[in-house]
């Protein structure tokens, strides 16, 4: 599979630009993804929190957060070029972050509660 080496770049510069140390997320890695980013809903939004068992931590969602259980889909990076292009230079960002992506605007910060262990 061909790699966009021009992302890599530009994930690396998020990082920079807001102080926060790249973590990766690897191609064969999973996110959360709502089926509606594929529809191009809007607001885009993502969060991470600290990876487990083959996932990235990340979660992309269209519009407003739905608590159904059947909301995100699991997806590997490789696919989210294909699926959610936008949100690719944002993906070395580590746990704690979110994003909010809207026509015009990019809304980046840092959520101390996402490192919380849920219970």
């Amino acid at each position: 599979m061909f790699r966009d080496r021009s992302s890599d770049k530009m994930q690396l510069a998020v990082c920079r630009r807001h102080g926060a140390e790249p973590m990766p997320a690897l191609d064969d890695e999973k996110v959360g993804i709502s089926a509606n980013v594929k529809e191009g809903v809007v607001p885009l939004n993502a969060l991470r929190i600290r990876p487990e068992g083959g996932t990235t931590g990340w979660y992309i969602w269209g519009g407003q957060w739905s608590d159904d259980p059947d909301f995100f889909l699991p997806l590997h990076v490789a696919h989210l070029s294909e699926w959610c292009p936008q949100i690719v230079p944002y993906l070395l960002l580590p746990p704690g972050w979110r994003v909010l992506l809207a026509p015009g605007h990019e809304d980046i910060w840092f959520d101390e509660s996402l490192l919380t262990p849920r219970r």
